[in-house]
């Protein structure tokens, strides 16, 4: 196995129904336009309130992917 770099990237995601729907929400979101996602770490949850009741979930999420860097050769100095 060659080795690898994976960058960590912090996502936060909301939902009205639950924190498991607000991760959820963030990391299909998140795979649209990042590849190879490997490790969702959940950091911290809390909750909006409104008129004393819950109005929405948030979860704050690191996420892994494979760092994929430039093919191109670095040009030499003159």
């Amino acid at each position: 196995m060659a080795d690898s770099v994976y960058r960590v990237t912090e996502l936060v995601g909301t939902s009205s129904t639950s924190w498991e729907a607000a991760a959820k929400g963030a990391i299909e979101t998140a795979s649209k336009s990042l590849r190879d996602l490997r490790v969702a770490e959940v950091v911290r949850q809390d909750v909006t309130i409104e008129d004393g009741k819950v109005a929405s979930y948030r979860v704050r999420l690191n996420v892994s992917f494979k760092y994929e860097g430039s093919s191109a050769k670095p040009k030499a100095r003159r």
